[in-house]
């Protein structure tokens, strides 16, 4: 199976919604995620990967700030408090929830 951000990102054009879950096969949960000026979303039950399709910006996780741009690889722990800021107006992400409720143990 293969699944390209273009065709992702058209099909969320489409939407009402600032993500689109494309793909799901066991726990693995597979979205791209375009949010319009600010990031609104609240902590999440399971584990969390992004990878940053385009754009750059600030990433605040679990009150770390950091830079990202596009092909970064960011990880959030289920229930961690996140949130992308001063992102550009290209932003977009992949966005992998995986395992258990509550996440995985270290």
């Amino acid at each position: 199976m293969k699944i390209g951000a273009k065709e992702a990102l058209e099909k969320l054009k489409n939407e009402s919604s600032s993500f689109l879950t494309l793909f799901g096969h066991g726990t693995l949960s597979l979205e791209i995620y375009k949010p319009e000026k600010v990031d609104l979303q609240q902590p999440h039950s399971r584990d969390e990967v992004y990878v940053i399709v385009s754009g750059t910006g600030e990433f605040l996780n679990d009150g770390v700030r950091t830079n990202f741009k596009a092909g970064d690889f960011l990880f959030v722990p289920a229930g961690k408090t996140h949130r992308f800021e001063n992102f550009t107006k290209d932003f977009s992400t992949w966005v992998l929830f995986y395992g258990p409720e509550g996440g995985e143990r270290s």
